[in-house]
């Protein structure tokens, strides 16, 4: 039987409810399982221990007790979180050649997915606002940005991503899967998800858009906004090498937004567009694996101060062995 045929909804099925769903993953081919396995384990230790060095460095180093660094070591664990909740349950899929994943272990995926992402994209803009005060706002910086703010912002991020990530769980819980059970990606996510429903989407795919935009447009619109500011007020430092040290703080960031919400949008903001295919695992890949791979590499190339660190920690490591 071939997967095609799978996918076809059954006559009589509408009386019958999913309660397993088939992940077909990367690749149909058995033969490529095995070089998907090792590439992806290979991508799954590289970024847990790129990022659990970033924390390590944040906390052993006390030159990078500062905010900037504390929501650093807050995205570093997101994450770690990130992969572990998607690539783990894939590598033993393709290590035990099984494809189902139990209804309740796919809305549990699709929860603690949502969860860290939402996290990630409130993070983000707190790390905007920080450039924002650092570069426009020094006199009043350390007084806007104490211990208390920063933990207020993380407990807030929390918050709000827990509910998305929890309106959507609800909200997808209350549809009927009845036929075809087979989600042609790694992961379960929403619009796969959406596809395999024989009852109406047209309510979470409303809900989607709307908390979307709450979710991922202002956090967009304020971290433009604080960037708006930084450029003007580093444009108006006299010396280049003033310049030069406020953009590449600032550069790093810049690049992980434009990666996150950009492999974000095109996930979620066309549903409905156009039929589901190969390109959304590609990027899936990139939500996944590739942004929490790098993430640690891009805030180490241009930081000087997280290079030191980083050597102190590999350094003190190998002096304790």
């Amino acid at each position: 039987v071939s997967w095609k045929e799978l996918m076809q909804p059954k006559s009589g099925a509408n009386g019958t409810t999913v309660t397993e769903f088939i992940l077909l993953g990367l690749v149909e081919t058995p033969e490529l399982w095995p070089v998907v396995f090792v590439l992806f384990l290979f991508a799954y230790l590289i970024t847990v221990g790129g990022n659990l060095s970033i924390l390590a460095a944040v906390l052993v180093e006390p030159k990078l007790h500062t905010p900037m660094y504390f929501f650093l070591g807050n995205l570093s664990v997101l994450d770690v979180g990130c992969i572990t909740v998607t690539v783990p349950s894939m590598l033993a899929r393709l290590l035990f050649h099984k494809r189902t994943v139990s209804y309740g272990a796919c809305l549990s995926q699709l929860f603690f997915f949502h969860l860290l992402v939402g996290v990630d994209c409130f993070l983000l803009t707190a790390m905007a606002y920080d450039r924002f005060l650092a570069i426009c706002r020094p006199l009043t910086y350390s007084t806007r940005m104490s211990q208390t703010v920063q933990r207020t912002l993380v407990v807030v991020s929390w918050a709000c991503a827990f509910t998305n990530a929890l309106t959507h769980t609800v909200a997808i819980s209350t549809l009927n899967f009845c036929g075809p059970n087979v989600i042609n990606h790694f992961y379960c996510d929403l619009p796969q998800l959406f596809q395999l429903s024989c009852s109406s989407t047209r309510f979470n795919e409303l809900l989607l858009f709307a908390v979307g935009f709450i979710m991922a447009g202002s956090p967009m619109a304020l971290i433009v906004t604080s960037y708006v500011h930084v450029a003007a007020a580093v444009l108006r430092i006299r010396s280049a090498e003033g310049r030069k040290k406020a953009f590449s703080t600032c550069g790093s960031h810049l690049t992980v937004v434009a990666i996150f919400y950009g492999s974000g949008i095109f996930n979620y903001m066309r549903l409905g567009s156009t039929k589901l295919s190969d390109k959304d695992k590609a990027v899936g890949i990139f939500n996944t694996v590739v942004n929490p791979m790098l993430n640690p590499l891009i805030y180490s190339l241009r930081n000087p101060d997280v290079q030191a660190a980083l050597w102190k920690v590999l350094m003190g490591r190998r002096s304790m062995a």
